[in-house]
């Protein structure tokens, strides 16, 4: 660029409409004297816009960032803290890492449900592998209102299901598992969370952060339209019956030009000449020119005439603010820009130098001749404001979790409770989802959806397996959400151990309602504070992820939901392998029941806790009283003798007992392998001799820290000695086999008959 270029804006836009596009940002008056005595001079149009994008909730994390701070993030494992690149990175030896983060486009598949999906997993893939990192799994995180009756949430139900399956399969990055609940709160407001894993080796870690003056920087991939515009700011207000005028904020996505850009990038990143990289995500050009000259403590100039366009007539304005997809922006080594073109060239993808590093802090963005924007990196980025925003315990809070039990009568049908409960859309089966997903593409997925607690992926050419789940509840978190916040830890954490997998680290994605509303605020801090005991307790940093507030419509918030991406090792043994065929393969440890009279024990504690239960949801209608009081300590014995009795070939099968319950547990033990359904019978006296359970509370109760296992008879013995070594409560509670499932005297039904309500719910809900 030439040194006679301006020092100040050569542009002058109308105050008044400048002033009218900073109220369409959700800026306050005082925000927008702020920018002015940040720049010493009212903004221009271009300039105000991307302080609105950047200063929105969605990128500047404004209400949650001090709670935030109090995660802990620093691990032996820990390559890459959280907030410091593009997503964590963590140590899984053989010279790898794991790349990994959950983010959410919950605004976007409110108003347009297939192309919020498919572009929130197009976005979080490209977190990835701008990490350097191969993008190898998806999963899914989903909150929805009922669906029977209900056309509206059948429409976002399938409209969502069909974007992730549509945008996934074609990208080649398999959907390997996820989680799905449906709740009146979530009735207008659902939430699509979406987190992706990929793998790196460690002199491949690539760096978000331009350097070097001089350096050319290059925009590559698809070229810019007016989809996505303001996104960042639409994601950061409340639903409302206007938001269907916000469909230009939804972007539109190409999964094969993310294919290509994936490969593109990959070569390019391994040919050294690429200095930094940065996603064009929410905010478009304006995040990643400003992220990537914070991260490096430089200054960057573009020339938006050169970006490629799609759409004619287009104004600097909507060039920066754009959210197109399927784009990125490199820092090159000058010199070697004709070698990084010719590269995206190949894969049929845009290549353009637009700017260049410069010393400085300031971010200068030119329209040819005419310089449009000149603000320093500082302000846009991590000098953006932050808010203590109020905090109160919400009115009413403690009369929801009052619970009177004696108002709470005990079913007389006990096998008709448990149908409902297998029925329902919750707890059912998702088979009509994850079938939609190509879950074998890249041939690594060593466990089908379905089978176990948590997925289960190979890494070629290693000696490790990697496990993977996602885990929330937003009842929980609405009546307790200090309590809330460490269940949805702890329960990632056990379906990783249930695999045998060593639970390693985590991400979030924390959706909450307005933090304008003291009441949800009081929610945020609780939660992350017990998200945070938690992780310290289980040794499990967190390495990044994302906060969406304003999860609101005019029916009021949604359930508080921090979502927990739970990653695992799996430790290849001597007794943890089988033989098939002449060759070694991992034996893993699934949810089924597999043999004619194996032994079932349950590890655990069960009390008395109705509280927050999908039984008290469903079968009485309400929700309230108090979650599952969770034992960290209790709960980091079980999750290592877990690991320790999968490693020693101890388990045929482990299942946690989370919503529904004991009964629930057992049931789905007994109908999880489609072609191999088998009874069981179970005598619970060992598990009430010493109590006084009501007879609900001990079926379909939601105690924490319960694994429902199997083994041969012969390991009793060994089991007996492991549980006791490790402090576990562990009583053997009966016997795998027959056509039946039998508990006690309370419930008798026939396998084929449990197996048709699991399976049969979407169907029934049409």
């Amino acid at each position: 660029m030439s040194p006679a270029r301006p020092t100040a804006p050569t542009v002058k836009d109308d105050e008044r409409l400048v002033r009218r596009v900073a109220k369409s940002h959700n800026l306050t008056d005082e925000q927008y004297a702020q920018i002015v005595r940040i720049l010493r001079r009212p903004p221009t149009l271009t300039e105000v816009g991307m302080f609105g994008v950047l200063w929105a909730e969605h990128c500047s994390y404004a209400s949650s960032k001090i709670y935030l701070r109090t995660f802990p993030t620093k691990g032996k494992r820990i390559l890459v803290a959280a907030g410091k690149e593009n997503a964590g990175l963590v140590d899984i030896g053989d010279g790898l890492a794991v790349a990994f983060k959950a983010e959410s486009h919950n605004h976007p598949s409110a108003v347009e449900p297939h192309a919020g999906a498919a572009t929130g997993v197009g976005g979080i893939i490209r977190d990835i592998f701008t990490m350097g990192a191969r993008p190898i799994a998806l999963f899914d995180s989903l909150r929805f209102g009922p669906l029977n009756g209900h056309a509206r949430t059948r429409f976002l139900f399938e409209g969502v299901v069909k974007g992730i399956a549509d945008y996934g399969n074609s990208v080649g990055v398999p959907t390997v598992g996820g989680e799905i609940y449906f709740d009146e709160a979530y009735r207008e407001n659902p939430l699509v969370n979406v987190m992706c894993i990929g793998v790196v080796p460690h002199t491949a870690v690539a760096k978000g952060a331009a350097r070097g003056r001089g350096n050319p920087v290059i925009y590559v991939g698809s070229s810019t339209g007016r989809d996505g515009l303001g996104g960042a700011s639409f994601a950061s207000r409340e639903l409302s019956d206007e938001s269907e005028a916000d469909r230009p904020a939804v972007q539109l996505g190409d999964p094969f030009a993310e294919k290509c850009l994936i490969e593109a990038t990959l070569e390019a990143l391994a040919t050294g000449d690429v200095v930094g990289i940065q996603d064009m995500g929410a905010a478009g050009l304006t995040c990643s020119t400003s992220e990537t000259a914070s991260r490096g403590g430089c200054g960057m100039e573009i020339d938006v005439a050169k970006v490629p366009r799609r759409e004619t007539g287009m104004t600097p304005y909507e060039v920066m603010l754009s959210e197109s997809q399927e784009r990125m922006l490199l820092i090159a080594k000058q010199g070697q820009e004709a070698a990084v073109k010719k590269l995206f060239a190949k894969w049929g993808l845009n290549a353009v130098t637009i700017g260049r590093v410069t010393g400085g802090d300031r971010v200068r963005v030119f329209d040819g001749t005419e310089l449009v924007a000149d603000a320093p990196v500082a302000a846009l980025t991590h000098g953006a404001p932050v808010y203590r925003r109020p905090v109160k315990r919400p009115a009413g809070f403690a009369r929801l979790q009052r619970l009177p039990l004696r108002a709470v009568p005990v079913p007389r049908d006990l096998n008709h409770t448990l149908l409902q409960l297998l029925g329902s859309p919750t707890i059912a089966d998702k088979a009509a989802v994850y079938e939609q997903y190509d879950h074998m593409v890249q041939t690594n997925t060593v466990v089908l959806p379905g089978r176990s607690d948590a997925a289960v992926l190979r890494l070629k050419g290693t000696g490790t397996l990697l496990a993977a789940t996602t885990d929330a509840n937003g009842t929980y978190c609405l009546l307790d959400p200090y309590e809330g916040g460490k269940l949805a830890v702890a329960e990632a954490a056990r379906n990783v151990a249930c695999v045998g997998a060593e639970p390693l680290a985590v991400t979030d994605c924390l959706n909450f309602g307005s933090p304008l509303d003291p009441g949800v605020m009081w929610q945020f801090r609780e939660c992350v504070r017990g998200i945070s005991e938690a992780c310290r307790a289980f040794g499990t940093p967190v390495t990044g992820g994302n906060v969406s507030l304003y999860n609101e419509s005019p029916r009021g918030a949604v359930d508080p939901t921090p979502v927990i991406g739970m990653i695992g090792l799996i430790q290849h043994t001597a007794h943890s392998i089988q033989h098939t065929e002449g060759r070694a393969c991992y034996a893993p440890v699934t949810m089924g029941f597999k043999d004619e009279g194996d032994l079932v024990w349950l590890l655990g504690e069960t009390r008395e806790e109705l509280g927050a239960s999908e039984y008290l949801k469903l079968i009485h209608h309400r929700k309230q009283g108090r979650p599952p009081r969770v034992d960290l300590a209790a709960e980091r014995r079980l999750q290592q003798l877990l690991v320790e009795g999968a490693r020693a070939g101890l388990w045929k099968s482990a299942h946690d007992c989370a919503e529904g319950g004991l009964a629930v547990a057992v049931a789905e033990c007994c109908i999880a392998e489609p072609d191999h359904i088998i009874g069981a019978v179970l005598d619970l006296s060992l598990v009430t001799c010493h109590l006084s359970l009501r007879l609900d509370a001990l079926l379909f109760g939601e105690s924490a820290g319960r694994v429902v296992i199997s083994c041969e008879p012969h390991r009793t013995k060994r089991v007996a000695a492991l549980t006791a070594r490790a402090g576990v409560p562990a009583r053997l509670v009966g016997t795998v086999g027959g056509g039946r499932v039998k508990i006690g005297e309370w419930i008798d039904a026939g396998i084929g008959e449990l197996s048709a309500a699991w399976r049969g719910a979407f169907r029934r809900t049409a």
